[in-house]
């Protein structure tokens, strides 16, 4: 085994203090022996959301040897709310220590600059490896076999169960409900989203006339008491008789018999896509990526692919899926349906000529025409959020997950992370504040002359009366917490820094194994750089007259596995992660900027 280099690890602190240790404050110190995993992450990025199921089979795997600890790191002002974080940590079903970190201290000690990044620190304290993105639970893998074999033989490894303490469960009818659906006959479907199935409730929005699926993740067919569901989402019909549902953890879209509740699979093979695999094709046959809402628009089911930052569409008739908007480059880019960017997609309502869109990421609310083209009512992208009301231009959003079209042609915003029900009127370019005070709403359905709201972290529907004046709220603008990095002005190097993990090398056979591509908001901030190419470090040129913006990064490496013999084929990883880098062009600023995807910056 190759000599690696070892940092020293700072200390773990946050302000928030410990989850899942049955009240105990942990230190460092405490994990000398093992070998601890670092997980920062934040509860609204969907590739945090996917390396915490990446690991579900590492903890389980190494329970006795390693301990995962999520470094809970804040983008949003509601993020940093303690409530929601211990939220978060039930809605997810972390089974791990949390330090609830809102003000980044830890962050910044490890120099992260990237959601999800994974930080590995053996058995002695030090650093060993850094990985930034997801799709690194197999190098962690075989990181952890060396390093067990390594201090067992020195010695220096200490077995035993972990420090995490389970909290005790809530007994409500609903626990994190995620999307709600007005059915035909008047009674409401909510997918109960953290207990793995769908309810269906009378009118009253709170008797419970039965449970669809056995309440166990998984991705199962069969009868209403046998199917198994994953986090399951948004909901649409799909005839008279049949509701899609957006299994968003299966990476599946399933359908619902309503008279009998059986359960079947329209789309998906349960994997979840990665760049290179189809993008259209037989429904069964293509992967998906956390399908989080769908609605009926054309003809075709639309997919609110929050995974991969597009929107996909279903052919029912066809039984087809495949890419409808969006480059996979997360962002907020209006124009044609391929050119598009899109941010964490997460709610869909279609009326007669758009479909709308909740774009959660980059706090907007957006929509769709019947072309395909790309528009923009609400937002101005990832850095900028808050609850203003007034001119649609200057108004703001905080991560909405849920749009509801309205009669009168205006379309109702569940404004989950500013706890409000807001409404964008088409006709006058005006946002106004339909209600506050909602926990975490996340979708919302006309019943009559009322709205029912899915207060998720309420675990509940409200219902509300529609008002005829909307509510005043004092204004709030906000910028994401993380420092700008001060580069030098003019010329920077950029250096994504990959190292192939132990026993894998990089994979050229069928051409260069690496991509990176630049761009800036705004786009005059690039004056030389921008762009496609194979090198992972490139010299990009910074107009001095922009004083400050975000460079976004975004860099794929692939590695196969060296050691197979004969005839076989060798496994092969993709690597890939993107980043939206806050900078200010300062005189004295750094000339080189380094993005850790997988290793150590030397």
């Amino acid at each position: 085994m190759s000599k690696r280099v070892r940092v020293r690890a700072p200390e773990l602190v946050g302000k928030g203090g410990w989850l899942n240790t049955g009240g105990e404050d942990l230190k460092l110190a405490d994990f000398r022996g093992r070998v601890l995993i670092l997980d920062f992450w934040t509860f609204c990025c969907i590739n945090c959301l996917h390396v915490l199921d990446e690991l579900r089979e590492l903890e389980e795997k190494h329970r006795d040897t390693v301990v995962i600890v999520g470094v809970h790191s804040p983008k949003f002002a509601h993020e940093a709310e303690h409530r929601a974080v211990v939220d978060a940590v039930e809605r997810y079903g972390v089974e791990h220590p949390v330090l609830d970190d809102p003000e980044l201290a830890t962050w910044k000690q490890y120099a992260v600059r990237a959601w999800p990044t994974l930080v590995v620190i053996d058995p002695e304290g030090y650093v060993v490896a850094q990985h930034a993105g997801e799709g690194h639970a197999h190098a962690i893998e075989r990181l952890v076999e060396e390093l067990q074999a390594e201090h067992a033989a020195k010695g220096t490894l200490r077995r035993g169960d972990g420090p995490y303490v389970a909290p005790e469960p809530e007994p409500t009818v609903l626990r994190f409900p995620g999307k709600a659906l007005a059915l035909p006959g008047g009674n409401l479907l909510v997918s109960d989203t953290t207990r793995h199935q769908l309810v269906e409730l009378a009118e009253d929005a709170e008797t419970v006339v039965r449970r669809i699926g056995s309440g166990v993740r998984g991705c199962v067919d069969g009868s209403a008491e046998a199917a198994g569901f994953s986090e399951p989402q948004g909901l649409a019909l799909l005839d008279e008789g049949a509701v899609v549902v957006a299994d968003t953890v299966n990476h599946a879209l399933r359908r619902v018999d309503l008279a009998t509740g059986a359960v079947s699979t329209l789309a998906g093979t349960g994997r979840q896509w990665w760049r290179g695999s189809p993008t259209s094709g037989p429904a069964l046959e293509v992967d998906l990526s956390s399908p989080w809402d769908v609605a009926l628009f054309g003809g075709k089911v639309w997919i609110a692919m929050a995974g991969v930052h597009q929107l996909w569409a279903y052919d029912p008739v066809t039984e087809t899926v495949g890419v409808a908007a969006g480059t996979t480059n997360e962002g907020l880019v209006d124009g044609p349906g391929p050119e598009a960017w899109f941010a964490q997609p997460s709610g869909l309502a279609a009326t007669g000529d758009r479909l709308w869109l909740a774009d959660s990421e980059t706090s907007a609310l957006r929509w769709v025409d019947p072309d395909g083209s790309v528009h923009t009512a609400v937002g101005t992208g990832l850095f900028d959020f808050g609850h203003r009301d007034g001119a649609a231009e200057q108004a703001l959003l905080q991560h909405p997950l849920g749009v509801t079209a309205l009669p009168d042609g205006s379309v109702a915003v569940s404004d989950t992370y500013n706890h409000a029900l807001r409404r964008f009127d088409p006709a006058t370019g005006e946002v106004t504040t339909l209600a506050t005070d909602l926990r975490e709403p996340s979708d919302a359905v006309l019943v009559g002359d009322d709205i029912v709201v899915v207060e998720s972290a309420r675990h509940r529907l409200t219902r509300l009366r529609l008002p005829e004046e909307a509510v005043r709220v004092e204004s709030v603008a906000h910028r994401t917490q993380r420092e700008a990095t001060e580069v030098a002005p003019e010329a920077v190097r950029l250096d994504v820094i990959f190292q192939a993990p132990a026993g894998q090398k990089l994979d050229t056979r069928y051409g260069p194994s690496t991509r990176l591509l630049v761009s800036a908001t705004p786009p005059e901030l690039l004056l030389a750089g921008e762009g496609a190419g194979t090198d992972l470090s490139r010299a990009v040129e910074l107009n001095p007259a922009v004083p400050e913006g975000v460079l976004h990064v975004s860099a794929m490496a692939a590695s196969c596995d060296d050691d197979v013999a004969g005839g076989e084929y060798p496994a092969c990883h993709v690597h890939q992660q993107d980043w939206g880098v806050p900078v200010r062009l300062t005189e004295g600023g750094a000339d080189r900027l380094p993005l850790v995807l997988a290793g150590i910056d030397d």
